[in-house]
């Protein structure tokens, strides 16, 4: 294609006396920019759902997923998502996290928004989701099971953590030492503090740094973190001088220190205390290595202050938290999609259920530390957590709605998509019924087509509806900034195989629809693919040659 370019040019002439203008037209010719070319011919493209035929489309869902405030505020995603798509996806409004406040109650205001703007625009809605682990509101659900507290009568200290402190048995057990030839034992009786019983002795030949002369005594248990221990014991030596004492990790060698305490050669009482750092101190010790003589202690005590003294702590059986969340989880359940059900028809009931490294068994959070958001039903309810998540969401739904179980990464290992498979037989073999199956593909340019392939027909051979949820495709690392020519032409060949093969394997009548999760490029700040150009519009909403992939793909389908 070429361009016709007129340039009219003005000639003027003076003379003294008179002046004229000659006009001339020049015709010229110049090559298109090829980048100009080729936007062209993807701008030609009519809207993406203009491909679907009209009389074998009304089933399938071509779907797009925004947040709640892109589509009600009416924007460039609100027309973006209308001319293109005909079923929307919130990626966050509708959980658990977003909902539920924190009394327990269900703010629907915003859903109820979202489905006037949608139902105003002849946009369906796909409910996600009505039972995952992540975006929850675990602070809630947390306080629904956490042990009854019966007050107690105050601040008090624990009992002495020390069981041979006075040494009145006249030996050492449970104290040892080292270092420095340094001698300890008990001393004659009579020798006490107060002139009575025994007292313990601990003999320095001469000074040394302080650690190098040290008396122990080690715990069964560690001592809790974040406490304060009041250590208390009267102290007297053969000449001044100083000691120290602490708290310390017999593995790493860490410690929290009481600090130093002053020695004279009368008895003294010594009140010391710390605030212990970490949950590993499992050890008392004084260090003696700074002093040349023998130092006598006796009565010694080490206690916890406890600022709930007499506090009970009633813990809730694993049947009583099982019943609680159960209750909790039919709560949502049930207000959701009582909330929704004019106008929602289909549902992922049940997100991300298999493990990744054990992909036939379930997720767990136990032994995890958990995010703020993060809550296992499982952990709670068990393997039948699904079941009762579907029987929940069927009792409250229209007869004639789809209910769906989803997770990602099946196309890359396919033995989680047969463990989910597995997962959905066991669930319907408790009587619950599974509509559908939803595959996540978050996947690159470089993904395996073939296991693509394979996954497609492990899930075909279900009879399920299947939906790919969560479409979109990235460079791998390569960042918008850093995206070449022949990258985005590996997108939009990738879109166009996982669209193409997913007509191909799935049966006509199991063909619930196909949603793009990002339509536009990520921006660098997003807390999803952050600066990845995964979508079929840049950030700019310029057209893309993955938009002419998923045309491609869609044409007469």
């Amino acid at each position: 294609m070429k361009y016709i370019y007129q340039m009219v040019l003005g000639l003027s002439l003076s003379v003294a006396v008179t002046s004229c203008t000659k006009h001339e037209t020049l015709d010229f010719e110049v090559d298109k920019p090829a980048s100009l070319a080729d936007q062209e011919i993807i701008d030609a493209y009519e809207p993406l759902k203009a491909y679907l035929k009209p009389e074998t489309s009304s089933n399938f869902k071509f779907g797009v997923a925004l947040s709640l405030s892109e589509y009600i505020n009416k924007g460039v995603k609100y027309r973006l998502a209308n001319s293109n798509f005909n079923e929307i996806v919130l990626g966050y409004e509708m959980k658990h996290g977003a909902v539920v406040q924190s009394n327990g109650k269900l703010n629907m205001d915003n859903i109820k928004s979202l489905l006037s703007a949608a139902k105003n625009a002849g946009m369906s809605v796909y409910g996600h989701t009505l039972c995952w682990h992540a975006n929850q509101n675990a602070t809630y659900l947390n306080s629904l099971i956490a042990p009854t507290i019966i007050p107690g009568n105050g601040p008090a200290l624990e009992a002495n953590l020390l069981s041979n402190s006075n040494f009145d048995a006249g030996n050492i057990s449970g104290w040892f030492g080292w270092g420095n030839s340094s001698e300890r034992g008990v001393t004659a009786s009579g020798q006490g503090h107060g002139g009575t019983g025994y007292a313990l002795f601990m003999t320095n030949p001469s000074k040394v740094e302080s650690y190098k002369a040290q008396t122990a005594y080690d715990f069964s248990t560690p001592l809790q973190g974040a406490s304060t221990y009041k250590l208390k014991f009267y102290v007297k030596g053969t000449v001044a001088g100083s000691a120290s004492a602490g708290l310390q990790d017999p593995v790493t060698y860490s410690g929290d220190d009481f600090g130093s305490f002053n020695i004279t050669t009368d008895w003294q009482l010594v009140e010391l205390e710390k605030v212990t750092s970490t949950n590993d101190r499992k050890r008392f010790l004084f260090s003696f290595g700074n002093y040349g003589g023998t130092i006598y202690i006796d009565d010694i005590s080490l206690q916890r202050f406890n600022p709930n003294a007499g506090e009970q702590r009633i813990e809730k059986t694993q049947a009583e938290k099982k019943q609680i969340i159960t209750n909790a989880l039919k709560q949502f359940i049930s207000g959701m999609v009582d909330t929704c059900k004019t106008y929602v028809k289909a549902w992922d009931v049940v997100n991300e259920p298999m493990d990744d490294g054990r992909p036939y068994e379930l997720k767990t959070g136990v032994g995890k530390k958990l995010a703020a958001d993060e809550f296992y039903w499982q952990d709670y309810m068990g393997k039948d957590y699904a079941v009762e998540a579907f029987k929940l969401a069927r009792e409250h739904a229209n007869a004639s709605d789809k209910l769906f179980i989803n997770d990602y990464n099946l196309e890359y290992n396919l033995d989680k998509c047969k463990g989910l498979i597995e997962y959905v037989k066991y669930i319907e073999g408790k009587g619950a019924k599974v509509d559908g199956i939803g595959t996540q593909m978050h996947i690159t340019i470089k993904s395996d087509k073939e296991k693509i392939a394979n996954m497609f027909t492990l899930l075909a051979a279900t009879g399920k509806l299947i939906k790919v949820s969560e479409l979109d495709i990235g460079l791998g690392d390569v960042k918008t900034a850093q995206a070449t020519k022949e990258q985005y032409k590996e997108q939009q060949e990738m879109y166009k195989y996982v669209i193409d093969k997913y007509f191909e394997l799935i049966p006509p009548a199991q063909r619930y629809g196909i949603t793009i999760w990002s339509p536009t490029d990520s921006p660098a700040n997003s807390s999803w693919r952050a600066g990845e150009p995964i979508g079929l519009w840049t950030e700019g909403f310029t057209r893309k040659p993955a938009y002419m992939g998923v045309a491609e793909a869609l044409k007469g389908k």
